[in-house]
């Protein structure tokens, strides 16, 4: 048995979930925040049989897309303007996905 955390943009948590539930896997969410640009993420906990490992990390990769975002400028934090103050493009999204070996897993 597996443990996979699934690491998933907000913009695309409900399609993410949606379609995991819809295939029988049963899924935690929880609400996260990243730590670069500090948007909202949906963090999944979804326990799976090793063979289901590569069903799983499909539909992920599916319904996670990436995005092109702004970083804030830091000008308004009274550092003046310099050549990194100045809002840039980033990519954002996608999922980030790890899988990690159980142990023991009991359902009460």
């Amino acid at each position: 048995m597996k443990l996979i955390i699934a690491i998933v943009n907000n913009d695309d948590s409900a399609v993410v979930s949606s379609a995991l539930t819809s295939e029988n896997f049963i899924v935690t969410k929880l609400s996260t925040t990243g730590g670069f640009l500090m948007v909202g993420n949906t963090t999944f906990l979804i326990g799976a049989e090793d063979n289901d490992i590569p069903r799983v990390k499909e539909i992920i990769k599916k319904y996670s897309q990436t995005r092109t975002a702004s970083t804030p400028s830091t000008s308004s934090f009274g550092k003046g303007l310099s050549n990194n103050s100045l809002p840039s493009e980033v990519k954002v999204g996608g999922a980030t996905v790890f899988v990690l070996d159980v142990n023991s897993m009991e359902k009460y």
